[in-house]
């Protein structure tokens, strides 16, 4: 695992693209605070910049960098949901704004997949996560479900997780919003 950590690194730190495994279904991930690779997402995957992306990080610690306020609902949320769990911020900064949509508003989740822990956390920032496939296609629940299309788009395709059978739920979203209040946008 340590070898494909540090090849993804090196083509993050550089700007490219990985198709990765998380803890819902295989992504296509990029450095969340380099414009240029998030642009290149968008490219691969033929989405429209106004659709936004969602953003892993590795902590808590984390997700306080890039927005504004964590209210303490959002940590109770984090620690305490059991199944994967996004929660789409207020007043998202210290991101592009290609990432973020008009409203202000960023998604982020610390996912439950170590090799995704160890990446954002060698990496030192957050990775966007987005379904490998192209805007309007199926999700890929495994790596052999990610079109060739895909594959042969993105800088680095991971080795870890590519035989594993996984039964992926997707993320619960909730908008947790600065004072509090919580809305749930998908169960």
């Amino acid at each position: 695992m340590q070898e494909d950590l540090d090849k993804a690194i090196e083509v993050l730190r550089n700007g490219g693209t990985i198709l990765y495994p998380t803890d819902t279904i295989w992504g296509i991930g990029c450095d969340a605070t380099n414009s240029k690779a998030i642009n290149k997402v968008y490219r691969i995957k033929f989405r429209q910049p106004q659709k936004a992306l969602i953003v892993l990080a590795d902590s808590a610690e984390m997700i306080k960098e890039y927005v504004f306020k964590l209210p303490d609902i959002a940590l109770e949320l984090i620690e305490n949901f059991r199944d994967p769990i996004t929660i789409v911020y207020d007043k998202a900064r210290n991101l592009p704004k290609s990432i973020v949509p008009d409203d202000g508003t960023i998604a982020i989740r610390i996912p439950k997949h170590e090799f995704c822990l160890k990446l954002i956390g060698m990496l030192g920032k957050p990775i966007t996560s987005t379904s490998a496939n192209l805007s309007g296609d199926p999700s890929p629940t495994s790596f052999s479900r990610v079109s060739q299309e895909i594959k042969e788009s993105v800088d680095y395709i991971c080795k870890t997780g590519q035989l594993e059978v996984q039964s992926p739920k997707p993320s619960t979203i909730i908008r947790v919003n600065d004072d509090g209040h919580m809305k749930i946008i998908r169960n």
